[in-house]
C-alpha cells in the first residue's frame, strides 16, 4: 500500500442501507444494552426451547399408550428413545445451518426455523403410533436450526462488556423454556381427564389427550416467527466494491484506497476454511467441556421427568404430569431471578471457568441426596424437591452460561456462525445419547431393586455424578485453554497461524 493510501475504513463512515453496519455504528457509540433486541432474542429462543422439553412430563404416558412397552419398566427405555430423536436430528443439520447463516445470514435461518416448530411440533402431539412420534421429533429437530444462529446473534448486537449478558439472555431464555415446556405439557395433557367439564372425551383432546399442550406452543412460535421480521441482520449485505469506491473517492485517491477499503468492518473476509476452526483448541476445547455438561444435564432432564412419574415401587415418586409440571414451573422463577440478579456479577468477579467449577462441584452433592427424597411424602416431599430441582438448575444453567460465553470470545464474527454450528452439532450428539442412555439406565435400575451395590435409582445418580465429574475435571488444563482477552486481535492471530 502506498504511503498516502487512506486507512482502514473509519467507524463513522456506515451504510446507509446495510442493517449490520447499523448494528456496529450502535456499538460503536456506546449506546449501551440493547434491550429492544435482547428481548426478541429471549423470545425466540423461549420458543425454540418449549417443544424440547414440553414432553418430558407425559412422555412416559404417551408411550404407554401408544402400546410400545410390554412392560411397565420398559417404558422409560422407549420413552428415551422419543427424547433423543429430536437431538439426533439436530445433530445432523446443525453445522450446515451455522454454514448457512454465515452465507446468507442469521436471520433467515431463524424465521424458518421458528416457523418449522408450528408445523412438526403440532403434528407430534397427534401422533398415532411410535414411529409416528419418533419421525416428528426428528424431523423438528434437523430443520429448526436456530439456536446456532441466535447464540451468535446475541454475541454480535452486544459490545464486548455486554457479551455476558447476551449470553446469559440465551441462557436464561432456554432455561425457562425448558422448565416452562414441561409445566405446559404437564397441566395441559390429557385435558379430557383433568378437566372434563371443559373438554369431553369425544372431542380432538379427548382422542388425542397430547394435542392441547403442542398446539399451544406451536402458536406462541406462530407469534415469534412473526416477531423474527423485526430482528435487524447482522451479516453485512451491501457491495464492498462500491464502498471501497465510495470511501477513496472522500480521500481523492480512488486507485491506491480502493484496496484499502475492502475490510472486515463492513464485510468479513472468508479467507480461513471452516476447518480451521477445528484446530482451533480454545474454541474446540470450550465446546469439548460444554458437551459433556450438555450430556449430562439432558439425561438428568429426561432421568428427573421419568422417576418423578414412577410409582413408588419402583423407587420413584408416583407423581402425575401436573406435579412434574408445578415443581418445574417454581424452578423457573428461581433460574429466571437468578440470572438477572446474580449471575452477571458472579462472572464479572470470578469468571466464567470458575463460575462453572462451583457450579460442578455443589452438584454432586447436591444429585446424591435425590433417592432418598422418595422416602419422603407429603408436603416437605414437596418443599425439599422443588429446593433441590431450583438449586440443581440454577448450577446447571451458571456452567452453561460461562462456556457459551468461552466459545464465542474465541472466534472472530465472521467464524462465530460456523463456530456455534459445530458447537450445536456436537452438542446435539450428546444430547441426542442422553435421553436414551438415561431412560435406558432407569430402566435398568428400576430392574435392581435389591441389588447389594447401589440398588434402583441410587445406581443412576451415582452415574450423571460420575459424568459431572468428568465435566469438573475438563475445566483444567490441558483440556480447557481459555481464549485471550482481546477478542477480535487473539482469534485473527490464531487463524493467520492455523492458516
Amino acid at each position: 500500500m502506498a504511503a498516502n493510501a487512506a486507512p482502514l475504513i473509519d467507524k463513522r463512515d456506515y451504510h446507509e442501507s446495510c442493517a449490520a453496519c447499523k448494528i456496529e455504528q450502535m456499538k460503536d457509540s456506546d449506546a449501551g444494552i440493547p434491550f429492544k433486541l435482547l428481548i426478541l432474542v429471549w423470545v425466540i429462543t423461549l420458543a425454540a426451547a418449549l417443544p424440547i422439553s414440553s414432553l418430558f412430563p407425559f412422555l412416559y404416558f404417551m408411550v404407554r399408550d401408544l402400546h410400545i412397552a410390554d412392560k411397565e419398566e420398559d417404558i422409560s427405555y422407549y420413552a428415551g428413545y422419543v427424547g433423543s430423536s429430536f437431538m439426533l436430528g439436530r445433530a445432523l443439520t446443525s453445522l450446515l445451518w451455522g454454514l448457512v447463516a454465515d452465507k446468507y445470514g442469521r436471520k433467515p435461518v431463524i424465521v424458518f426455523g421458528t416457523f418449522i416448530v408450528v408445523i412438526f411440533n403440532t403434528l407430534f402431539g397427534v401422533s398415532v403410533n411410535f414411529w409416528m412420534a419418533i419421525i416428528t421429533r426428528f424431523l423438528l429437530g434437523s430443520l429448526s436450526g436456530t439456536l446456532g444462529p441466535l447464540r451468535a446473534y446475541a454475541s454480535e448486537i452486544c459490545s464486548r462488556e455486554h457479551q455476558a449478558l447476551g449470553m446469559s439472555v440465551i441462557s436464561t431464555s432456554w432455561g425457562i423454556g425448558l422448565v416452562i415446556g414441561p409445566a405446559v405439557g404437564g397441566l395441559l395433557a390429557q385435558p379430557a381427564e383433568k378437566y372434563p367439564q371443559v373438554f369431553s372425551q369425544n372431542s380432538i383432546f379427548g382422542r388425542f389427550p397430547y394435542f392441547l399442550p403442542c398446539l399451544v406452543i406451536s402458536a406462541f412460535s406462530f407469534v415469534a416467527s412473526i416477531l423474527c421480521l423485526w430482528l435487524p441482520e447482522t451479516i453485512h449485505a451491501h457491495n464492498k466494491e462500491n464502498i471501497a469506491q465510495k470511501a477513496a473517492m472522500e480521500e481523492g485517491d480512488i486507485y491506491e484506497s480502493a484496496e484499502s477499503y475492502k475490510v472486515e468492518v463492513y464485510e468479513p473476509r472468508p479467507t480461513v476454511s471452516q476447518k480451521i476452526l477445528l484446530r482451533d483448541w480454545p474454541l474446540m476445547s470450550a465446546i469439548m467441556v460444554y458437551c459433556v455438561f450438555q450430556l449430562h444435564d439432558m439425561a438428568y432432564s429426561e432421568i428427573f421427568s421419568l422417576w418423578a412419574v414412577s410409582s413408588r415401587r419402583l423407587g420413584g415418586l408416583h407423581f402425575d404430569s401436573a406435579d412434574v409440571g408445578g415443581v418445574l414451573s417454581i424452578t423457573g422463577v428461581g433460574m429466571l431471578v437468578f440470572q438477572l440478579s446474580v449471575y452477571t456479577w458472579m462472572e464479572r468477579i470470578l469468571g466464567p471457568v470458575m463460575v462453572s467449577r462451583i457450579g460442578a462441584v455443589l452438584t454432586i452433592p447436591l444429585l446424591t441426596t435425590y433417592p432418598f427424597l422418595a422416602n419422603l411424602s407429603g408436603p416437605i416431599l414437596l418443599l425439599l424437591l422443588n429446593c433441590a430441582s431450583m438449586l440443581k438448575n440454577i448450577l446447571a444453567i451458571s456452567i452453561t452460561t460461562g462456556l457459551l460465553v468461552l466459545q464465542n470470545r474465541a472466534v472472530t464474527k465472521e467464524r462465530r456462525g460456523a463456530a456455534n454450528g459445530i458447537s450445536m452439532t456436537a452438542m446435539s450428539l450428546c444430547k441426542a445419547i442422553g435421553p436414551a442412555a438415561g431412560g435406558s439406565l432407569l430402566s435398568y435400575a428400576q430392574g435392581r431393586l435389591d441389588a447389594n451395590f447401589l440398588p434402583g435409582v441410587h445406581l443412576v445418580f451415582f452415574m450423571l455424578n460420575v459424568v459431572e465429574f468428568v465435566g469438573l475435571i475438563m475445566t483444567f488444563r490441558p483440556f480447557l485453554v481459555v481464549p485471550d482477552d482481546g477478542l477480535s486481535s487473539s482469534a485473527s492471530d490464531r487463524e493467520s497461524l492455523l492458516s
